[in-house]
C-alpha cells in the first residue's frame, strides 16, 4: 500500500510507493541539524536529542501528484547534499546526491504524516542510529546495525541501477540529469549562522 506524502499546507502532494523496501534511519549530523533550523522548524524536524527521522529508498519509489511547483533545494556547501523543501510552506521533503544516477533519497518523516497510520506501521522501525557524535546527549551507537543498514542501502542502489530505475526520478530532469529547481548553495556567512543554532 502506497503511504501519502504532502507538504504542510497541502500544495506539494504525492506519495511513496514500496514502503516495505526501505531503510528507516536516524540522523544526528550537524547538517541535517543545520538545514532544520535554515526551514525555521527545528522543533517539528528533530527529536530530543537533534536527530531526524529518515525513511531512506529511491527516487523511482517517490511520486508527486500536485504542486510539483514548489519544489526547491540548497546545498549547506557546493559538494554537499541536495536538500530538498517545498517553498509554499518550508516543509522537508528529502535529500539526494548531486548525481541522479546514485538513485537514493532519504525522506524526511514531516512530509509523511499520515492520520491513519504511523511511520511504524508503513516503514517499520528505525534501523540505523548514524552521527550519533552529533546528538545532544550520549546516543548508542549499534556498528552491526549500521553495518546491516548500510548493506540494504547498497542492495537498493544495485536493483535500481540494473533494472534502469535510477532514471525514473521527480527530482531531476531526464537526460540532463539536472535538479528541476536550481539549488541555492549557501554562503559561509548563512552557513556559519545555521550552525550556530546547532
Amino acid at each position: 500500500m502506497n503511504h501519502p506524502l504532502q507538504c504542510t499546507c497541502g500544495t506539494l502532494k504525492g506519495f511513496v510507493s514500496h514502503p516495505e523496501r526501505v531503510n528507516r534511519v536516524v540522523c544526528y549530523c550537524t547538517d541535517c541539524q543545520a538545514f532544520a533550523h535554515f526551514l525555521g522548524s527545528a522543533g517539528e524536524i528533530l527529536d530530543a536529542n537533534g536527530g531526524t527521522d529518515v525513511i531512506q529508498t529511491v527516487p523511482a519509489n517517490v511520486t508527486f501528484t500536485e504542486g510539483q511547483q514548489v519544489l526547491a533545494c540548497i546545498r549547506l556547501t557546493e559538494k554537499g547534499l541536495v536538500r530538498w523543501y517545498a517553498k509554499c510552506c518550508n516543509t522537508p521533503l528529502g535529500n539526494t546526491l548531486a548525481d541522479y544516477r546514485i538513485s537514493f533519497i532519504g525522506l524526511i518523516h514531516t512530509c509523511l504524516k499520515d492520520p491513519n497510520r504511523t511511520l511504524d506501521e508503513s516503514f517499520g522501525p528505525v534501523r540505523i542510529w548514524s552521527f550519533t557524535k552529533g546528538a545532544k546527549t550520549p546516543v548508542k551507537s549499534r556498528p552491526i546495525a549500521m553495518m546491516a543498514g548500510m548493506l540494504r542501502i547498497m542492495s537498493m542502489l544495485i536493483r535500481a541501477r540494473i533494472s534502469g530505475d535510477y532514471k525514473r526520478t521527480p527530482l531531476f530532469v531526464p537526460h540532463t540529469g539536472a535538479p528541476v529547481a536550481a539549488p541555492k548553495i549557501l554562503s559561509p556567512s548563512e552557513r556559519a549562522a545555521l550552525f550556530n543554532l546547532v
